[in-house]
């Protein structure tokens, strides 16, 4: 897309420019949201925001913004329809570069978009089964901050990738914490299961939308530690994330997941999904 937003200016996105000083490129130092809008409304808004709001807490960050207004003038901006934008907070420039922070910087604020799939528009046939990989979880333990150093996630990424898998699972003191761009959940005789809630995964948007679609639907589910031994031995294993939805896991490794096909309860939590998305962007 074209138009960028930074530091309070919608602007062509090849003459946006930040200080070669900025703390989130020397350092990491920011943090970010992936934010879907369907037809111009976006899904989970307030649940995204208020995950911003709890990094920028967490490094120390203040800062007040009028977030929804800018984020839907800059889908506006670039075309509407179906959209992510990613939205990045980073802690500002000092003009130098040093590890200690210096009180008074300003954060640099940037956003962008870009096309995404309207799957729940196209329907569950139009879902494709993925391959994982499991893999050891590098990362560091405040994986609950969704903050831009993501350097083992690449990397992992990029194993999965070599191996003809399309996500990692990530393996840590015995236990699944997540995916490295992704939450995941299995099914055990129709109960649903993921990791419980911690410092060591993200709050997942999607994630939380999952429980409670199967709350509202009554459908049995439980936050509990997921061994890879269970995890390939399950009946169904899916992922989420915030512009991928909840997607069917055919393959972990070189394990078949159940019967290899799209399981019935997975089919059930993607008409859920769909029929949310609809009331959320008719009003109906």
């Amino acid at each position: 897309m074209d138009i960028v937003f930074l530091n309070g200016k919608f602007i062509a996105a090849d003459q946006a420019t930040v200080s070669v000083f900025d703390r989130g490129f020397l350092f990491g130092d920011s943090v970010y949201e992936v934010i879907p809008f369907y037809q111009e409304v976006g899904f989970r808004l307030d649940e995204h925001l208020k995950r911003l709001q709890y990094s920028l807490q967490a490094l120390r960050i203040e800062l007040e913004f009028d977030w929804p207004s800018m984020l839907s003038e800059l889908v506006s901006r670039n075309g509407g329809g179906s959209l992510s934008v990613y939205l990045q907070v980073t802690r500002g420039s000092a003009g130098k570069r040093s590890h200690h922070i210096e009180s008074g910087l300003q954060p640099t604020i940037f956003a962008c978009c870009q096309p995404i799939r309207d799957i729940y528009h196209e329907g569950a046939d139009q879902v494709d089964g993925i391959k994982v990989i499991a893999t050891a979880d590098l990362r560091w333990h405040r994986c609950d901050i969704k903050a831009t150093n993501l350097l083992p996630n690449i990397l992992v990424l990029q194993q999965a990738k070599e191996s003809g898998a399309q996500e990692a699972l990530l393996l840590r003191d015995g236990v699944l914490s997540e995916g490295a761009s992704c939450n995941f959940f299995i099914v055990e005789q129709g109960v649903i299961y993921t990791p419980p809630q911690g410092s060591g995964i993200l709050s997942g948007t999607t994630r939380e939308l999952i429980l409670s679609l199967s709350d509202w639907h009554g459908i049995p589910r439980q936050e509990t530690d997921i061994t890879y031994e269970r995890l390939i031995a399950a009946d169904e294993v899916w992922i989420s994330s915030s512009t991928r939805g909840v997607v069917p896991v055919l393959q972990v490794d070189e394990h078949c997941i159940g019967n290899g096909l799209k399981g019935a309860l997975w089919k059930r939590m993607f008409e859920l999904f769909t029929r949310y998305q609809h009331q959320l962007i008719t009003g109906e």
